[in-house]
């Protein structure tokens, strides 16, 4: 089949000196080479790992589950969410009933920035929604990972340094590698219709485009929620409420072609 990637997560029952030294072992005995391991959660270790035939796949899964240590948790073809999670120590936190929806707190700032960067680098169209109280690192996250990705970065509406608002676009601003940076207040409720015409355009080039405030910005506009292929949800705090009173006074203006 070829060398693949698999992931294996497993649960720790009894974490008796030398387990992992055994584990690791009993790969290379199987000619299975470990890429990267980490601890992905409370009492939870998490490999990914090189495989070259099915059927060592098959023996490893057979002889984990007959270890009384560990309980073996996941073993599948590795996600983005187990890739970042043993790039960084822990899993990104996805809302339980809507399953585009993610959530990070100010201090996973790096792991944002991975897991948006992992996103761009995918090609073709994509809508993401970011939500967040102003000055939690919404615009920064953004921009650090279209950096990360290789990608330019492209203003559409923005109030990073003042209001601002394109009407239009430089021959060279338009390209499959950039991503697209939109504040969903600013468009939807300040806008005109040749930022408009410029938005739609933009909605149909396939590429990232990335959308603050995506609540707001749906309420006056002929997009929907169910148009977002990811919904990111960044906090000072796990408790903090995302509100937009506060939001919405927190701006000036100023349109520019």
């Amino acid at each position: 089949m070829g060398e693949q990637e698999w992931y294996l997560e497993y649960e720790i029952n009894k974490n008796r000196p030398g387990l992992l030294g055994d584990i690791s072992s009993l790969m290379g005995m199987l000619g299975i080479n470990i890429v990267t391991i980490n601890g992905v959660d409370n009492g939870r270790r998490g490999l990914l790992l090189l495989v070259d035939k099915q059927e060592k796949v098959e023996r490893l899964r057979s002889i984990l589950q007959s270890m009384d240590n560990i309980t073996v948790t996941k073993f599948r073809k590795p996600k983005l969410r187990d890739i970042l999670a043993v790039r960084h120590g822990r899993y990104i936190q996805r809302d339980a009933d809507d399953k585009k929806t993610f959530r990070f707190v100010r201090d996973e700032l790096g792991l944002l920035v991975d897991f948006l960067a992992e996103l761009y680098k995918v090609e073709g169209h994509k809508l993401i929604g970011i939500r967040g109280m102003p000055r939690v690192g919404k615009t920064e996250s953004i921009v650090a990972s279209s950096v990360c990705a290789s990608k330019k970065w492209v203003f559409i509406s923005s109030t990073l340094l003042k209001q601002t608002m394109r009407v239009q676009l430089a021959d060279d601003e338009y390209s499959t590698n950039n991503v697209y940076i939109i504040d969903g207040i600013v468009s939807s409720r300040r806008s005109n219709e040749r930022h408009w015409q410029l938005i739609r355009e933009i909605m149909r080039m396939p590429t990232a485009k990335v959308i603050e405030h995506p609540d707001v910005f749906v309420q006056q506009t002929e997009y929907s929620m169910g148009d977002f292929d990811y919904i990111i949800e960044l906090r000072n705090d796990p408790n903090e409420a995302i509100t937009y009173e506060a939001i919405e006074t927190d701006v000036g203006f100023s349109a520019f072609e």
